[in-house]
């Protein structure tokens, strides 16, 4: 037998894997100064003052080490020890250093805090970039930052609680430290509302609370009951909602009693999530657990409704940073993959995709920085109105947009978007969270409805922004047209709230986008949503859009 070998193959041995054809990771960039649509929209919306922060904070959240952050804290999940070794009950929840590492960083930030302490110009605006930034990196501690964050406005309703709360509350100083508040300079929020038996109606709770003492504001209760959905159970205090004399009521429960006991909120199992795996959510029992009442008992819905507001806001900033993140990650690959003898970037079809993408990504972002504004002017009626009403539109559309979103994008990117050592998958399962929680699509809508009916004036001062970009492009004149008169006959609005809601968002992101003075966004943003039947999948912009111009501008840049 001849044993030779070919020489051909002899001379190919030590290259038959070498590496071609395939983009390098995306990391050590500025997720800031890479992304022209945040900056003009921090710059619209009147923060344009924090922007040499927000690019060293940009540079920061791109780091090759902050990425990896997020990889870890979602590849070992939170771990419950309810008993020590002794056999004492301390509830605790154990988490890679790596989550440590992102919850630090956003505290110390502020984004759990800023608006309430920072007096700068557009700080909502500020916050929400902050956020929107941090988010791209790990969606996951977004939840006990924002619930941190929204509890402000609630504990404010108790002014002596608020006294000994909120400086620990807003201090950027993290303490994950299963420690009395007492001992600690920093604490975190959780919220426990939701039941086995009511879910989103949180009016079928059936948690008591009983006082200790003397009922009424800030005086000691003892709740006992099951919460089904505990958000972050290793917060250092909960607002809670149970049922006193008087009806639903809102409490403050802390983790640890003042006197330094276990106060007796055990944590029964950790959710075994599909996504936000970093991230704990509990089953709890409430076994005589001590709360202070925040305000009137009955008032638990009203007084923790501006709570819900703001976590409703975050999901709206988290899952437009999703879409950026899907956004970012499907240009850097095709800008440098070839197929069929160029690069994906230049292919016609794939140019209208990933065009369509970049161009759903800029409207969330769009939406949700104009709603921050809002937030940062609550004492014009407009725009306390406006972000009623645009909040529950907000946060139905663009949570609702993101799961498609983040699907078309792992398909841009094929076969190694499945792969778990991509983000990709992460992104995907992260999508449906937040069109979920705070509040499903039904919830959302409703919502809506409720305040046309509560806050009169608030739909006038939506339509009012819409026409604000009245005369600029005819495809969006003839939409708002149409959408006006869905309004004209409420009679099955319950019905048709889906049907009032959508459009209403379509015209709020149009008419944002036409101010933004970019036409080419603008234009194939109008043309691809607003006429009838166009867009049915991504992919499908009509003629005449600037593809290659979209797609240079949401490209980023190392």
């Amino acid at each position: 037998m001849n044993s030779s070998h070919h020489p051909l193959a002899d001379s190919m041995q030590a290259v038959t894997h070498e590496v071609d054809n395939q983009p390098y990771a995306l990391e050590d960039y500025n997720l800031f100064s890479s992304d022209l649509a945040l900056q003009e929209a921090v710059r619209r919306e009147g923060a344009a003052g924090s922007a040499t922060e927000l690019s060293a904070f940009g540079q920061l959240t791109g780091s090759a080490e902050v990425i990896k952050w997020g990889f870890q804290a979602n590849k070992v999940k939170p771990e419950l020890r309810t008993h020590d070794r002794y056999g004492r009950r301390v509830d605790e929840i154990e988490f890679h250093p790596a989550y440590h590492k992102l919850m630090e960083t956003a505290i110390v930030h502020g984004i759990h805090s800023a608006p309430w302490t920072d007096n700068r110009p557009g700080c909502n605006v500020y916050r929400a970039a902050l956020f929107y930034l941090q988010s791209q990196v790990e969606a996951g501690h977004g939840c006990p930052i924002t619930m941190t964050f929204a509890s402000i406005p609630t504990v404010r309703k108790q002014p002596d609680i608020a006294r000994v709360w909120e400086p620990l509350i807003t201090n950027r100083i993290y303490d994950p430290r299963n420690r009395p508040v007492a001992e600690k300079s920093g604490v975190t929020i959780g919220m426990a509302m939701t039941e086995k038996q009511g879910g989103s109606d949180v009016r079928a709770n059936s948690t008591r609370a009983f006082p200790v003492g003397q009922r009424g504001g800030g005086e000691i209760y003892e709740l006992v009951g099951h919460k089904y959905f505990v958000s972050a159970p290793m917060c250092d205090g909960f607002l809670v909602l149970a049922q006193a004399e008087d009806g639903l009521s809102c409490f403050l429960v802390p983790r640890w009693r003042p006197d330094g006991s276990k106060n007796p909120l055990q944590i029964q199992q950790l959710k075994n999530k599909m996504g936000n795996a970093s991230n704990a959510s509990s089953e709890t029992e409430l076994r005589g657990a001590m709360g202070w009442l925040i305000g009137d008992e009955g008032r638990g819905v009203a007084n923790i409704l501006e709570m819900v507001a703001l976590t409703r806001f975050d999901c709206m900033i988290g899952s437009s940073a999703g879409m950026r993140q899907a956004v970012a990650q499907i240009l850097h690959h095709t800008g440098q993959r070839n197929a069929f003898g160029k690069r994906l970037t230049e292919q016609p079809l794939m140019q209208n995709v990933l065009a369509d993408l970049a161009l759903e990504s800029e409207a969330a972002l769009a939406l949700t920085m104009r709603m921050a504004r809002a937030l940062d002017n609550q004492e014009d009626e407009h725009e306390r109105q406006l972000a009623r009403i645009g909040t529950a539109i907000g946060k139905y559309w663009i949570c609702k947009r993101t799961p498609g979103h983040a699907y078309e994008a792992m398909e841009c990117i094929g076969g190694s978007a499945v792969m778990e050592d991509s983000i990709m998958p992460r992104l995907y399962r992260e999508a449906p969270v937040n069109a979920i929680w705070e509040g499903s699509g039904n919830v959302q809508c409703l919502d809506m409805l409720r305040a046309m009916t509560r806050n009169p004036g608030s739909l006038e001062a939506l339509l009012a922004e819409i026409d604000e970009a009245k005369g600029m492009n005819p495809d969006f004149d003839r939409f708002v047209s149409h959408t006006k008169n869905l309004f004209t006959d409420l009679s099955d609005a319950e019905y048709r709230a889906r049907t009032l809601v959508e459009p209403l968002a379509l015209a709020l992101q149009a008419s944002l986008l036409l101010r933004a003075d970019n036409s080419a966004v603008a234009d194939g943003f109008c043309a691809s949503r607003l006429q009838s039947g166009n867009h049915q999948m991504y992919g499908t912009l009509p003629r005449n859009v600037d593809c290659a111009g979209l797609i240079a501008r949401a490209r980023p840049q190392g």
